[in-house]
């Protein structure tokens, strides 16, 4: 598994400090993606345990969360690094364009965001969206989240 970059971002979860990796390889390409430079399958560097394990470790005391944009395509790779976060202490979200992920990934996450990017309808801050950002534990739609009153 490849991520492009990895940042520390404040409004993807709301409430949490994330740990953001953004994986390449993204099979979907919406039309009219915000990052396309994540369709290409291998750009980027390699997500190693000992890098990953060292970049949780120096802000386990900062950011309360570890956020994935993509990477469901690589199941088995993003299972094992979701359970390595909860096993640090981290709570989990994964970003897919898709409307559905396998129940093996949808486990280990704390939200989920779903839903592929349509321009006319909008992201998560759009009341029209198609996108949902779901709390796993009750099965909640906080979308009301995004959107300003």
């Amino acid at each position: 598994m490849f991520y492009y970059d990895f940042q520390v971002v404040f409004q993807e979860v709301p409430g949490e400090i994330s740990l953001c990796f953004s994986i390449t390889g993204c099979p979907l390409q919406c039309k009219g993606c915000h990052s396309p430079y994540l369709w290409k399958k291998g750009d980027g560097t390699k997500l190693t345990l000992k890098n990953y394990h060292k970049l949780l470790g120096k802000y386990k005391n900062y950011a309360t969360c570890v956020l994935f944009m993509g990477g469901e395509w690589h199941k088995d790779e993003l299972k094992l690094y979701l359970k390595s976060a909860i096993k640090e202490g981290y709570k989990t979200c994964l970003y897919t364009g898709e409307n559905e992920v396998l129940d093996e990934i949808r486990n280990n996450l704390t939200w989920l965001k779903t839903g592929k990017w349509l321009s006319n309808l909008g992201g998560l801050s759009s009341i029209h969206t198609n996108q949902k950002f779901i709390e796993i534990k009750t099965n909640k739609i906080l979308n009301h989240l995004f959107t300003k009153n």
